[in-house]
């Protein structure tokens, strides 16, 4: 089962004025072939899948606990998808509609975000096209899941480097920078897992994985916390076997901070998920928010 924390993973600044374009392309992150949809479907229906569960607890226990972070990223992602596109149209209650509030919106590249999602996140790829369940593989050999785990984090990382290079955005490039060394670390978990489970010294043959982050100002803070040498259990109890994976005095990856693997029981402390107001134009006439909140208030007060 899985516990779910009204924080996202990291904190992302807020956009000084909407993008939507920016947003798009951050979209690429969320439904691509290499996106958060992906890493959290594969994982968690190997998880779902997996067989001899006690026999191989370590290498199980990774594969859970790495699925209950993917589903932090894919709120992260949808969060700064949402973020970048807040703000299209006239903000101000009793807008003229006739007077084409949106019109803006015919020049962007992926108009079915506000005409279907009102500018909300979806499981789609950057030119609108749908995630699918193609790009999930649970073959049931632990070493071939374990192989293609580690190529679709180094695809992944690609991908996030690419889309962060498409933007100057501060909330697109935040999303990009923590991503961007979270995936260093399972890139180097199911690098670490095949090494011990076959005796195959995998950095020989296959980069484990090769980007600098020295060279992105978003990676820095994360890096000089450590994040690039934690994985997290994301349970109070449970998956803390992967520590004979990740940790007996392992090493952060050559070129990053030097220090100990470790894993972390819990989560991450998170940060507060950014408040975003409506856009009275972007839903139906006779749209009343005030009643909304009328409501709503009442309720709140009835459950304390």
């Amino acid at each position: 089962m899985f516990l779910r924390v009204d924080k996202l993973q990291a904190e992302l600044p807020i956009p000084k004025a909407p993008n939507p374009n920016a947003g798009a392309a951050l979209q690429e992150l969320l439904g691509g072939k290499y996106g958060e949809m992906s890493t959290l479907n594969n994982y968690m229906f190997q998880s779902f899948n997996f067989r001899s569960k006690s026999k191989l607890r370590p290498f199980y226990s990774l594969v859970a606990a790495i699925t209950a972070e993917e589903l932090g990223h894919v709120e992260l992602v949808s969060n700064g998808v949402a973020m970048l596109n807040n703000g299209p149209g006239d903000p101000t209650e009793g807008v003229d509609l006739s007077g084409a509030p949106f019109e803006d919106m015919q020049d962007i590249r992926l108009a079915a975000s506000f005409v279907s999602g009102a500018g909300g996140a979806m499981p789609m790829n950057s030119n609108g096209a749908s995630w699918n369940m193609d790009f999930v593989t649970s073959s049931g050999n632990v070493i071939m899941d374990l192989l293609h785990n580690f190529h679709l984090e180094c695809g992944a990382r690609l991908h996030k480097l690419r889309v962060y290079e498409t933007m100057t955005e501060p909330t697109g490039r935040e999303v990009c920078g923590y991503l961007l060394v979270r995936g260093s670390v399972h890139a180097h978990a199911y690098a670490l897992a095949i090494k011990k489970l076959t005796g195959v010294e995998i950095e020989k043959m296959l980069p484990a994985p090769k980007i600098n982050l020295d060279n992105i100002p978003e990676c820095q803070k994360y890096l000089a916390e450590g994040s690039h040498r934690r994985l997290y259990t994301f349970s109070p109890k449970d998956y803390v076997e992967m520590a004979g994976i990740w940790g007996n005095g392992e090493m952060a990856l050559p070129g990053d901070p030097v220090g100990d693997l470790e894993v972390v029981e819990g989560m991450p402390d998170g940060a507060k998920i950014a408040e975003l107001e409506g856009t009275p134009s972007a839903f139906a006439p006779d749209y009343a928010p005030e009643e909304f909140y009328e409501i709503a208030s009442k309720l709140y007060k009835k459950s304390r």
